[in-house]
């Protein structure tokens, strides 16, 4: 399962309460140390991609959309 997608079960089970407690249990994302899953973009939340020299913790995404209003400019 990937990071965003374990959340739509919960649809199902939120009548049975038991089964949702082990679902969360083996299911859940654990919290990382170290690696690429503990930067997130600071705009949109992607993990993918990150742009993090000059301080800005972008996506690559996010930065083509605003790099013109961060004064950064196209050279070819």
């Amino acid at each position: 399962m990937t990071y965003s997608n374990y959340r739509k079960a919960f649809k199902q089970l939120k009548a049975k309460p038991i089964k949702l407690k082990k679902f969360l249990k083996h299911n859940v994302p654990k919290k990382r140390s170290c690696g690429m899953a503990t930067k997130s973009c600071s705009r949109c939340g992607r993990i993918r991609g990150i742009i993090s020299s000059y301080g800005l913790g972008l996506c690559r995404q996010c930065f083509r959309e605003i790099a013109t209003y961060l004064g950064f400019k196209k050279y070819s």
